[in-house]
């Protein structure tokens, strides 16, 4: 089943779990006490084990209290490097209170060198954040971290609509530090786009903004799969996403973009490794 899908599934399903979820304390209480979680745990991993607390292989990072619910800083580290014996697979970002709770799910290679992401993220309500990493070899780890922000969802944009329109799928790649050949390099990826949630009202004409966002993002280099990103609208306004990969020569780092209109964008960047 496509990804997505699944999604659209699962808050579906969720719906009915709304009361109970925001009615969780604000202190945040036991992570595994989440209604959301428990029903989403069983959709997606059934009941395998879940390894949690182990920050030398997985770390979550989330501030205490947002400053801004629509720009979360959201960053998840994994403490080994991506061999081809053991490595991550996917990554899931979970945000158990958003009206889509499911906000990424990142896929990753032997290729990405680091199973590492960083993004922003709109949170609704106070909420456990999530980061579960499914490596190749069938181990499930969790971090967990609460986070105090509401009204991200339903904020309204930061942009004039007209100007972001005028801007749509706009993409800059960005290397950061010295590039060498078979060593990890860190990316970044910025594009252009209203990210609309489908849940902010017009104050002029009281109808809400039709829901418009990114669903899916491929990065390659030199052909080779890097990274692909599933997400909804949970991913803040102009997605930005910061990521690894190893260059092993000279090639094109390469991002395809398709949104909910089925409007397609791509941009590349020629990456020269010193050998």
């Amino acid at each position: 089943m496509d990804i997505l899908k699944r999604i659209v599934g699962l808050c579906a399903l969720l719906l009915a779990l709304e009361a109970p979820a925001l009615a969780q304390p604000v202190t945040g209480g036991d992570p595994e006490a989440s209604p959301v979680w428990q029903q989403l745990r069983t959709q997606l991993f059934q009941e395998r084990p879940i390894a949690t607390g182990d920050a030398a292989q997985l770390v979550l990072e989330a501030p205490g209290r947002a400053e801004d619910a629509a720009i979360v800083p959201i960053s998840i580290s994994t403490r080994f490097p991506q061999r081809e014996d053991r490595h991550v697979k996917k990554l899931y970002l979970i945000i158990d209170n958003n009206p889509s709770p499911v906000g990424g799910i990142f896929t990753f290679t032997p290729a990405s060198g680091r199973a590492d992401i960083e993004t922003r993220v709109r949170i609704d309500a106070y909420t456990h954040v999530r980061a579960i990493a499914e490596l190749n070899t069938g181990e499930l780890l969790m971090s967990t971290r609460f986070v105090k922000a509401s009204g991200g969802c339903s904020a309204p944009p930061g942009k004039d609509p007209a100007a972001a329109m005028a801007t749509l799928g706009k993409m800059r790649f960005r290397v950061e530090g010295e590039v060498a050949a078979q060593k990890p390099v860190l990316a970044q990826l910025m594009i252009s786009h209203p990210n609309n949630s489908g849940l902010v009202m017009d104050q002029l004409t009281r109808h809400f903004t039709p829901a418009h966002f990114v669903r899916r993002i491929d990065i390659s280099y030199a052909g080779t799969p890097i990274m692909t990103a599933e997400v909804d609208f949970s991913i803040s306004e102009n997605p930005n996403f910061r990521f690894w990969f190893v260059p092993q020569g000279e090639g094109e780092l390469r991002a395809e973009v398709v949104d909910t209109n089925d409007l397609r964008f791509d941009s590349t960047l020629t990456v020269k490794p010193r050998l």
